[in-house]
């Protein structure tokens, strides 16, 4: 969609397989979510089912160049409106595609415009692509199928004859049950002797790795980055999940591409292998040779080729789960900073966002603090929460930045969400609501008490809940805080309450793959932030709960597996 071309860096990005990929894959399904739901009377709703998709025929919406599609997943909720569940990677330029991105039923199908394509597909506006047509079907039609697999028709209404729909391709669906590993591959891959399929420099390879499933169907479970102008390449680590592969002697493909701009990539070789061949062929030290399949029905057969693929690295290792670690005896500790700048309104009349309503309705605050609070404090042994304010001027005091909640000047801890709720209340009676908005104090307070527990050898995990409603006003001030407590056991969770302009709450979520750089020109080690506007809550659109269950496991498997912590599992 868009421009004639899809020459950007997005499509020469590894997809699935990378080490970011490996945390998630760990923990999913998520098991974080899984348990909040179980201890909420949900049991028996567990057996996973992981879905591949690949389409045919799909409708060309770009002018100098083919589309390039993306698809997204809903279900039906309680009152029949869609919600969004998961969406694949963008494909550039191609009707036919084959997304390696899984998911756990409408489908549609998007053509991405191309100035998008750096962004992580999460972060893309539906209405700003190409919509090019859906399909929709039970769970229990796929699974029900000998080969787990069934095609759909893709349609579109038509704007001409409202009673009409349009045919705009096939979609394929193949669904296979997920068995939890642990056990995880380390895989370097090198090629040597390419064969070179450019004009004017060399071949830019990269390789796709399949699996062979019941009928022979190949299905993509990663895609390496594309290596410019080498025909002796190494790429990047992959890593593959045993589930991932359906076994060590499962067979699988290894393909070798020449990546074209315009979506038609040559292939330069290939070969079967399983993982307990290649971990022989790395032992061995020796290559393997690739073949070109040549010809087709009844005269096809493989060409041998100069090229040969090398295993530089085999890598067998456990990989620990969120709640393994839990179960360990590691903690999550749970702290609140809420924010009492004057934009907020008078707490005494209703259009405030510190209201307190008599008829006990909660406001966001409030609904924010349980939401998140009931979840983390299953996961704390004592209870007892560091709480902060922010942005007012107690009584006969200047403006403070970080004052205890409980009025205390000697300790910030309260007992259980209630006594943070009680501590909010009685806050907002005796302080002036003030401001400007300032984050770095709060977040290097909650820095502090994670770098002394570290001292002691402590094994948690803290997590920071600020609720605010403005834009924060020392912008460098916290990407400084946050690249430094980045080396620290610490994520924060931001929610942003009334109708503001968060955009630079988003800079802080570095969602988009750009990590946080100081003042100093530091770069953040990981990512510890996420940021939810409740007015997506409030809608519908997304829970609390969700949005913090859905980073903190990676979040937290990133800073234990970077430290000694994982020697003390």
């Amino acid at each position: 969609m868009g421009n004639c071309f899809s020459d950007v860096p997005g499509g020469r990005a590894a997809i699935g397989g990378t080490a970011r990929g490996l945390l998630n894959a760990i923990d999913a399904p998520n098991d974080a979510v899984d348990n909040f739901l179980r201890s909420r009377g949900y049991h028996g709703l567990f057996s996973q089912i992981e879905l591949s998709f690949s389409a045919s025929g799909l409708r060309d919406r770009d002018f100098l160049s083919k589309s390039d599609p993306m698809m997204v997943l809903y279900t039906r909720g309680k009152h029949g409106a869609l919600e969004e569940i998961g969406r694949t990677e963008v494909v550039l330029n191609s009707l036919d595609p084959k997304w390696i991105t899984k998911h756990l039923i409408m489908f549609r199908v998007y053509d991405v415009d191309t100035q998008f394509h750096n962004l992580d597909v999460k972060m893309l506006k539906l209405e700003e692509q190409q919509f090019l047509g859906e399909a929709t079907c039970a769970l229990s039609e796929i699974i029900i199928k000998s080969d787990r697999s069934l095609a759909l028709e893709l349609r579109r209404e038509d704007p001409i004859r409202s009673m009409h729909s349009q045919n705009c391709g096939k979609l394929l669906v193949h669904a296979e049950e997920c068995v939890g590993s642990k056990t995880t591959v380390e895989l370097i891959f090198r090629c040597s002797d390419l064969e070179n399929r450019d004009l004017f420099s060399k071949s830019d390879p990269f390789l796709i790795i399949s699996k062979l499933v019941e009928g022979g169907t190949h299905i993509p479970i990663c895609k390496t980055e594309v290596i410019k102008n080498d025909l002796s390449p190494q790429w990047k680590p992959v890593f593959l999940n045993i589930q991932q592969v359906g076994g060590k002697d499962n067979p699988l493909i290894l393909e070798c591409y020449n990546f074209n701009t315009n979506g038609k990539h040559d292939l330069i070789g290939k070969v079967q292998k399983s993982l307990a061949e290649l971990e022989k062929l790395h032992a061995s030290g020796q290559g393997e040779t690739l073949f070109l399949p040549t010809g087709g029905g009844h005269n096809s057969h493989n060409k041998v080729l100069k090229s040969r693929v090398y295993l530089d690295k085999f890598s067998e290792s456990v990989q620990y789960s969120f709640l393994d670690y839990l179960s360990a005896g590691f903690e999550l500790n749970f702290m609140v900073a809420i924010d009492f700048t004057a934009s907020n309104g008078n707490p005494r009349l209703p259009d405030s966002l510190h209201y307190i309503d008599p008829s006990g309705r909660p406001n966001a605050y409030q609904k924010a603090i349980v939401e998140v609070g009931e979840v983390l404090q299953f996961y704390d042994s004592d209870k007892r929460f560091p709480t902060w304010g922010f942005g007012a001027r107690p009584i006969d005091g200047p403006v403070s930045h970080c004052f205890n909640l409980n009025g205390s000047s000697h300790y910030c801890e309260v007992e259980g969400i209630q006594g943070i709720m009680m501590a909010y209340t009685s806050a907002l009676l005796n302080v002036s609501l003030a401001g400007p908005t300032l984050f770095g104090p709060v977040i290097s307070n909650a820095a502090l008490i994670a770098s002394q527990s570290v001292a002691t050898g402590a094994r948690k995990y803290f997590v920071l809940l600020i609720i605010t409603d403005g834009v924060v006003t020392d912008l460098q001030e916290t990407k400084d805080a946050l690249v430094k407590a980045s080396d620290l056991p610490l994520s924060i969770l931001i929610v942003g309450v009334g109708g503001a302009d968060f955009k630079e709450m988003e800079i802080l979520d570095a969602d988009k793959g750009e990590r946080l750089e100081s003042s100093f020109g530091r770069v953040a080690s990981r990512d510890i932030v996420q940021f939810v506007p409740f007015r997506d809550v409030q809608s519908g659109e997304i829970s609390v709960v969700q949005a913090l269950l859905a980073e903190l496991p990676t979040q937290f498997l990133s800073f234990i597996r970077t430290t000694n912590w994982r020697g003390k599992f």
